[in-house]
């Protein structure tokens, strides 16, 4: 028995892909790379393996939601964006939708394919959605884009270092015809939100947000007034500047489902957009004569209900219960994910494979959505910021440590 646990375990490191060594019986034990420093749990052998074990083959997986382009990619069964054999779907009502809505909105934005995904699924999970990236990539143009799409309302805030909470929720006016006060709605109340700079206004006017995105309601003088569902929070942050900007609190960044990073686009996808949107034609009537509206307020509600019966196997949430858990003792994290994070998983991956045709979700639906579901819910440790860490780097190394179930 003592020789077979000094017999060697191989697996390939996380980061750097370099073949690493260790005896058997530290399977589960934590080991530094000697290549990149990266700590890493020693993983179990799979049932195809017989120690020791062979170097784990790398994966090409698809690009996960708002990975932006050329970024490194977690792995997945999905290679080069063709499903696998247990990911393949049905033409679901859903999917046809789905594929009819992405159809429409890419004959005005052109590419940030990741966005459009990782927004349609926040939509249709209840969530909202954080995204950075520089000006100028269309996030306005999106907005409207999908509220024509949608046959939503849509609307957009400015927020500035002046903004005011009842700039946003609306405040009491008094009506002299009536001689007293009535409630005059602010921007907030509208389907689709764009909340352009939202890390340019202080923590007061941040926190006018939370009751509305969370409980989908603005109290005002101690009275509720409903915000129409769906609705649906798109909030920009510049990652370059930083001076005249405040950091979003842990409690508000809480309340985003997901946080996606818009690159900037291909040499093909910005050539087409040179194309596009150079003919000094009105935006506004592109909108309205080319784009058909393909849906309804009331059939996205509908169909967020109807993801709610998509089946979770229980290995499938205790895979993803592992991952979240997993965040809140990972080497250079000082504060791990909280249970909200768990739930963005388990409706994100619910969601994602009703929109491809599936009534079951599958390992890589989580594996594609971790990132944007965790990165903005941790915090990295003073010496992994000093060492030159990034969230995103140590978030794919945590999730490779964790073996995936077989459903």
């Amino acid at each position: 028995m003592s020789g077979s646990q000094s017999l060697p375990i191989e697996f390939a490191c996380g980061n750097c892909g370099e073949a690493l060594a260790t005896p058997i019986s530290s399977i589960g034990a934590q080991v530094k790379c000697p290549g990149c420093q990266t700590v890493q749990t020693v993983p179990s052998p799979t049932r195809e393996q017989s120690p020791p074990a062979g170097p784990m083959a790398p994966v090409t997986p698809p690009p996960p939601i708002g990975g932006g382009n050329n970024r490194e990619q977690l792995p997945g069964s999905v290679a080069g964006g063709t499903a696998s054999e247990s990911c393949v779907g049905k033409e679901t009502p859903t999917k046809k939708l789905f594929d009819r809505i992405t159809g429409e909105i890419s004959k005005i934005y052109v590419g940030q394919d990741e966005l459009v995904l990782g927004a349609l699924v926040a939509l249709f999970s209840n969530g909202h959605v954080l995204i950075e990236s520089v000006p100028g990539l269309g996030k306005t143009l999106l907005v409207r884009t999908l509220g024509q799409v949608l046959g939503c309302h849509f609307g957009r805030i400015q927020f500035t270092a002046d903004l005011m909470p009842s700039d946003i929720t609306g405040a009491p006016i008094f009506d002299m015809k009536i001689q007293e006060f009535r409630f005059r709605p602010g921007p907030v109340f509208t389907q689709l939100l764009l909340a352009d700079e939202i890390n340019r206004s202080p923590a007061k006017t941040h926190a006018a947000l939370l009751e509305i995105m969370q409980e989908y309601r603005v109290t005002i003088d101690g009275k509720s007034h409903e915000i129409d569902r769906p609705f649906l929070v798109l909030a920009t942050q510049n990652p370059i500047e930083s001076e005249g900007t405040y950091n979003l609190p842990e409690a508000q960044l809480d309340r985003f489902m997901f946080k996606l990073i818009a690159d900037y686009p291909t040499t093909e996808d910005e050539a087409r957009i040179l194309d596009l949107h150079s003919r000094q034609v009105d935006i506004n009537d592109r909108l309205t004569q080319e784009l058909e509206t393909v849906t309804s307020p009331e059939e996205i509600l509908a169909i967020t209900r109807e993801n709610a019966d998509v089946r979770m196997d229980t290995r499938l949430i205790d895979y993803i219960n592992r991952i979240v858990r997993l965040t809140r003792e990972w080497p250079n994290l000082h504060m791990g994910a909280s249970p909200r994070a768990g739930l963005a998983l388990v409706q994100g991956a619910r969601t994602l494979a009703a929109l491809r045709g599936r009534d079951y979700a599958v390992p890589d639906d989580v594996v594609e959505i971790a990132l944007p579901v965790l990165r903005h819910r941790v915090i990295l440790s003073a010496e992994a910021e000093v060492e030159g860490h990034e969230v995103d780097e140590l978030l794919r190394g945590l999730v490779r440590s964790v073996e995936v179930p077989r459903l």
